[in-house]
């Protein structure tokens, strides 16, 4: 669990986040239907209220500094200089489209530094409120690692603007170690800042992570398409992690090396995504399954068309479908299909240790979203952050413009948090009907389906004519324009939450009591259906049973 104080035009902000739970997908221009860039996250954490985050464009003296505190607790790690300029941030999007997502996947353990001021948490938000493209994000957050020192654990980041797609990794060098000479004379060696290495995504590629590092070797002579620390591959011999040649170098392999969790519980949801959209992604099944830890995946592949908004959604969607490790088809998905499995993830039985699959679509997100950069719109208008909270595969990405100056209150930072409901809270509205939903899964599913397809083709449907006023408006007005989509991200996001109190309703009196009701026309009562439980629950328990529950002269029925 991550925890977060930013200091923010006068405001301490408290914001909880999640570690090692993560799922990241990154499109390129090239590979979108409409030439946007997207990126997605999912912010797992069974302690994370989701809700919309906003820091408002805001000016600043020259000298000011700002607070920083850690994520996890919400230690007080120092200050650094503020910029005299920030810009306005909705979630993880700026004003000029730039967006960043992120996957811990911890590493090294020795590496943890535990002396420097800004975290991973920080290193995000800072970079949004200072930075106008991908590459100004990846220099503001390695220089201010290398000024203060990098706090945090191993992070995988997914920056985008409209133009392109980055994945970085870095990791920390380790905590301050103190020497002694032959005199017994102590002094302190401190290896300050991170390692990191940045790929740009090849347009017409996608690629993603999950809570592992996932770039290998790296290209060294191509600054436009790759970056890294200078020192990635001497401090690793430095520490003695690595001993071949420099262009053998894999990141991954030395600073967070491969094992059967990190393949089975963080690449296969990249696998599975990735199987989605490109052929011939059988052949790292075992890969993923962790049984055949060399024959890594690749960093990025080829979709086999050009993805839509929808087909970047149902990437965050997955949970194996279609697949060997699909969590409908086995005997945890009970008697109604579910695609959820309550935790730990892994569990005993006579000695021996049994997993549970850990999808990209899980019980315990906080939020989720799908940042899209459209770079032939104006700047206040080409950002949109598609956002939503709970469980992908049951929410609603709801627009919300970059350029907006309020949060819905459905959505905003105070109305509830984790444990005080609020029944005008999204959080809570949403998780109202999936967690029915989970008691009867593949019975009610279907509806809520039928709401989120209804939902999201509204909104997707609306943008074109929204732009092109906006646009109208901004060429007389960008403050008007901005006020414009203001009130419609707000307006479409609350009517989300309205909608989904209803589906609630609906859901509650057709399905209550083991029933499946239906109102008659013309009727009083509704037809009422008992299915029970399917054939294969009913064979499992005569399978444990016996005769217990056989009825005397039932046969042949």
């Amino acid at each position: 669990m991550r925890k977060v104080f930013l200091l923010s035009a006068g405001l301490l902000l408290f914001v909880a986040f999640p570690a090692l739970a993560c799922t990241n997908f990154l499109v390129t221009k090239g590979a979108s239907a409409d030439g946007s860039t997207m990126i997605t996250y999912s912010a797992d954490s069974h302690t994370l209220f989701g809700e919309l985050y906003h820091w408002p464009a805001a000016t600043y003296p020259a000298g000011a500094m700002l607070d920083v505190y850690e994520w996890d607790t919400g230690k007080y790690l120092g200050k650094i200089k503020q910029a005299a300029q920030t810009f306005n941030v909705v979630g993880n999007m700026n004003e000029y489209q730039v967006a960043i997502g992120e996957t811990t996947y911890g590493g090294l353990e020795e590496l943890a530094d535990t002396a420097g001021i800004v975290d991973y948490g920080s290193l995000i938000y800072i970079a949004l409120q200072r930075s106008k493209t991908a590459r100004e994000a990846i220099q503001i957050m390695t220089s201010l690692v290398a000024e203060y020192g990098y706090y945090s654990e191993g992070e995988s980041f997914s920056i985008s603007d409209p133009n392109e797609v980055w994945i970085m990794e870095m990791i920390g060098k380790g905590k301050p170690e103190i020497i002694k000479d032959k005199k017994g004379r102590q002094t302190v060696k401190y290896n300050k800042g991170a390692v990191w290495v940045a790929i740009r995504i090849p347009d017409g590629y996608i690629s993603g992570h999950a809570n592992h590092a996932r770039i290998t070797t790296f290209p060294l002579n191509d600054p436009a398409n790759c970056l890294y620390a200078p020192d990635v591959i001497s401090f690793a011999r430095e520490k003695g992690l690595y001993k071949g040649e420099d262009q053998n170098f894999s990141f991954s392999d030395t600073y967070d090396p491969l094992d059967f969790e990190g393949a089975r519980f963080c690449e296969a949801r990249v696998w599975s995504g990735f199987n989605k959209v490109s052929k011939g992604m059988d052949k790292y099944l075992d890969y993923a399954k962790g049984i055949d830890l060399a024959n890594r995946m690749p960093l990025y592949v080829k979709p086999e068309h050009k993805l839509t908004l929808q087909d970047v959604y149902g990437l965050m969607r997955d949970y194996y479908q279609g697949t060997p490790l699909d969590m409908t088809k086995d005997a945890g998905a009970g008697p109604y299909g579910s695609i959820v499995r309550w935790r730990p993830l892994t569990w005993m039985v006579d000695g021996v240790e049994y997993c549970n699959e850990r999808a990209v679509s899980t019980q315990q997100t906080g939020f989720s979203f799908v940042a899209q950069s459209r770079g032939w719109l104006p700047q206040n208008i080409g950002g949109i952050i598609w956002f939503g909270v709970d469980d992908t595969y049951s929410t609603v990405y709801s627009p919300m413009y970059t350029c907006m100056t309020e949060i819905p209150e459905t959505f905003a930072v105070g109305n509830g948090d984790m444990m005080t409901y609020s029944d005008n809270a999204a959080f809570w509205v949403f998780n109202q009907v999936s967690n029915f939903a989970y008691t009867r899964y593949k019975d009610m599913i279907p509806d809520i389906q039928a709401k989120q397809t209804e939902l999201e083709g509204d909104y997707i449907a609306m943008v074109p004519a929204i732009d092109n006023l906006a646009g109208e408006l901004y060429k007389t007005s960008p403050e008007k324009a901005v006020r414009f989509l203001t009130d419609f991200s707000v307006s479409q996001a609350n009517n989300t939450v309205n909608e989904w109190k209803k589906l609630y309703a609906h859901l509650f009196t057709r399905f209550m009591d083991g029933n499946i009701k239906t109102a008659v026309p013309g009727q009083k009562n509704p037809k009422v259906y008992q299915p029970g439980y399917g054939e294969d629950f009913y064979r499992n328990v005569v399978k444990q049973t016996g005769d217990k529950f056989k009825v005397v002269g039932g046969e042949n029925k």
